[in-house]
């Protein structure tokens, strides 16, 4: 990120944040962490105390996708969602493990022609994470 786009974000946050404004995540540009994340795209946020991420990256002609929730409690029941355009591709029930106390959804998506626009929900109880990612 540049440096002058870097403090716009800061200044943006440090404006909106305490108003109780939240604004969407953005997704950012996947480095080399995952094996050559070659197109990959991820974003991140919190829902209360719980961590979220997305990911998404073309392979093969399709475009992986995953999505993960970070409690750091384990046991917990979540209820997801996947969206693609809009259209739910994929939900379920799954729970929080190991010392983590996290679960991750992976899923392999249709590469539709022009962009995808992906969008991730999961649920405990009051606490409802969301965040969306265009590949």
């Amino acid at each position: 990120m540049h440096s002058r786009t870097a403090l716009a974000a800061i200044a943006f946050a440090v404006i909106l944040v305490p108003a109780g404004i939240v604004a969407p995540a953005q997704a950012s540009h996947g480095g080399d962490d995952h094996g050559g994340d070659h197109g990959g795209v991820r974003t991140s946020g919190h829902c209360g105390s719980t961590r979220w991420e997305l990911k998404a990256k073309h392979d093969d002609g399709r475009i992986e996708l995953e999505g993960e929730i970070d409690s750091n409690r384990s046991a917990q029941k979540w209820h997801w969602t996947l969206k693609h355009n809009g259209s739910t591709s994929a939900k379920g029930t799954k729970r929080t493990g190991g010392s983590s106390g996290s679960f991750e959804v992976e899923r392999r998506m249709t590469d539709l022609s022009g962009k995808d626009h992906f969008a991730f929900r999961a649920t405990h109880g009051r606490t409802v994470c969301r965040g969306t990612i265009s590949s």
